[in-house]
């Protein structure tokens, strides 16, 4: 579970940033984007795969969690900065 949980850690930047670059892109409802940055963060841990030992059960599971939490740390940082869609 640990290495599941560091491997989250790695992927959520990267989900976040991910999923800003497709918001920029492509106009989206707002409502569909956690669920759309779940999906990247799943798409990032298989992708992950050469950097881990880790099975593709537990890297999508990292990826899911990696998902959630980018979407709630760009809520945190445009809540905090005032910034909005």
């Amino acid at each position: 579970m640990t290495q599941v949980l560091i491997l989250a850690t790695l992927i959520a930047p990267i989900a976040a940033a991910v999923m800003e670059l497709v918001k920029r892109t492509v106009k989206l409802p707002n409502n569909l984007i956690p669920l759309i940055t779940v999906v990247v963060g799943l798409v990032v841990g298989v992708v992950f795969e050469p950097f881990t030992e880790l099975d593709l059960v537990l890297r999508l599971w990292a990826g899911g969690l990696a998902g959630l939490a980018g979407t709630g740390l760009y809520e945190l940082i445009t809540k905090r900065s005032g910034t909005s869609n």
